[in-house]
């Protein structure tokens, strides 16, 4: 049997183990598919369309993380090129792979912030994707954006000042009302939630009611599988662009 001045001396030992103090990493990331876990969460680049590009970069990094809450910034210059350039976000990879009738809600809150120069082309969302079997291939992308910087949803039909057209308008959910756009992104169908007046900067609310809405009014199946939970941004073009989230959380009850 250890004497109590023995297993006493072990504390120490156990306080400062790797396994108990884990750090969240820090460190910027400038690659094309770099990633950063941390706890539930990976950062993810995803500069998946640089190559539109004719000159520009995008880094992102982790600035802190307590509990659920995690902060983070990307910063970026695109020229050239009409199309994405990236997809720079914070994923969740915890509850995932589970039907869409089984999910009671996803909490969520999204503080951010962006500042650039001259003038934008970029969005602020969050871009989740569903499939009929569980880790299979997507069926729908379901966007809910908090901010609009002159681009614009997919959608199947425009207007004639070649604005698109929403399939829904004035759409209540939470405390906000929406505009609800619908068309392809070529390999799946896309569903677009945009906010009706100005940026969403401050968000706090359930991501799954947009998923109700569209099981209970556009025929999407509750059998679907949430495959992927992202919020993040998608570029275009523009120069000395930083989104700072100060809070982001996300999870699957």
């Amino acid at each position: 049997m250890k004497s109590l001045s023995s297993v006493l001396a072990l504390v120490p030992f156990a306080l400062a183990s790797p396994a108990l103090l884990k750090r969240v990493d820090t460190s910027q990331v400038c690659g094309q598919y770099d990633t950063v876990t941390a706890g539930n969460y990976e950062l993810l680049t995803d500069l998946w369309g640089e190559s539109d590009a004719t000159s520009g970069s995008q880094c992102s990094q982790i600035t802190s993380q307590s509990g659920s809450d995690i902060a983070w910034t990307t910063t970026w210059t695109w020229t050239g090129g009409s199309s994405v350039k990236s997809f720079s976000n914070i994923q969740l990879n915890e509850g995932i792979n589970v039907q869409l009738s089984t999910i009671s809600s996803m909490p969520t809150t999204w503080d951010w912030s962006y500042a650039y120069s001259g003038t934008i082309v970029a969005d602020v969302a969050y871009d989740t994707f569903t499939s009929a079997t569980s880790g299979g291939s997507a069926a729908y992308e379901i966007m809910v954006w908090m901010a609009n910087y002159n681009a614009g949803p997919i959608s199947a039909t425009y207007g004639s000042d070649g604005s698109p057209t929403p399939i829904a308008s004035d759409i209540t959910i939470g405390s906000y009302t929406w505009n609800l756009y619908s068309g392809s992104n070529g390999s799946n169908a896309v569903y677009s939630f945009l906010p009706t007046s100005g940026d969403i900067t401050s968000f706090s609310g359930d991501l799954y009611a947009f998923f109700q809405y569209l099981i209970d009014n556009e025929g999407l199946s509750s059998s679907q599988y949430l495959t992927t939970a992202q919020g993040g941004t998608e570029p275009t073009s523009g120069s000395d662009a930083t989104l700072t989230t100060t809070q982001y959380s996300l999870a699957i009850n």
